[in-house]
């Protein structure tokens, strides 16, 4: 094969990235279902309904695209509030934000440490 032929390698993904985008996947089902619960019993206007839930799963496929960047992190952070701040409107998102903010913090935790731990473990490799 030539050099412009060969595929480019792919780029090594952190844990706190992936486990971040699964954490998010998972979540933007439950918040597009969400949506269409507080749709469906009235608890807000349609277009609000509908509309507030399309703007956080957009947020949530944003975050998920920004992973790699501190941008998707805070992104992230700022979506788990309004999860939680949804349970105002329906007081079982209180339940859900509360799950999904627990997932949330610690693999933004413990992938961070890991990562942190590898990258370590890495240099010291080098360097030998």
């Amino acid at each position: 094969m030539s050099d412009a032929q060969q595929p480019r390698p792919r780029r090594q993904r952190s844990l706190r990235e992936s486990l971040g985008s699964i954490v998010l996947g998972f979540e933007l089902i439950v918040v597009f279902l969400g949506a269409l619960v507080l749709f469906g019993l009235n608890a807000l206007p349609a277009w609000a309904a509908l509309g507030g839930g399309a703007l956080v799963v957009v947020l949530m496929i944003a975050a998920i695209g920004l992973m790699r960047n501190r941008a998707g992190v805070v992104l992230g952070w700022i979506v788990q509030a309004l999860v939680v701040a949804a349970g105002f409107l329906q007081p079982a998102f209180f339940i859900v934000g509360a799950i999904f903010t627990a997932m949330w913090t610690y693999c933004m935790i413990v992938a961070s440490r890991i990562d942190r731990n590898t990258t370590d473990r890495n240099n010291r490799t080098e360097t030998r």
